[in-house]
């Protein structure tokens, strides 16, 4: 599954979360993810104090708790998403779909 991470830094920690983050390693990066997660890629708005990250897991649990690291000093929302390919094999069976429910109605 793959999770956009929205978040914005509560306005008096903006310095400390720069500061903490600027100092973050690869491997620190790699730690706070922990095991089951993937980062695909993370952009910040640094002017607005805010950014997205895409991630891939298949444990909830595990970003659920990844959030938990930040939530001190960040909002954040973390939502499924699906990328093209899937919003359209999704269309095309929902397309499927409702044709049979009409022919199944019309043939009845």
């Amino acid at each position: 599954m793959k999770f956009m991470v929205t978040w914005r830094v509560h306005p008096d920690k903006r310095e400390p979360v720069l500061k903490a983050f600027a100092q973050m390693t690869p491997e620190d990066d790699q730690r706070d993810l922990g095991n089951q997660i993937k980062l695909i890629g993370r952009w910040h708005d640094i002017a607005d104090s805010s950014g997205v990250a895409i991630c891939e897991s298949e444990d909830p649990i595990a970003m659920s708790a990844w959030a938990l690291n930040w939530n001190s000093v960040l909002d954040l929302e973390v939502r499924m998403v699906l990328d093209d390919a899937e919003v359209r094999a999704l269309g095309q069976q929902r397309i499927a779909q409702q044709t049979e429910i009409k022919t199944s109605v019309v043939h009845n």
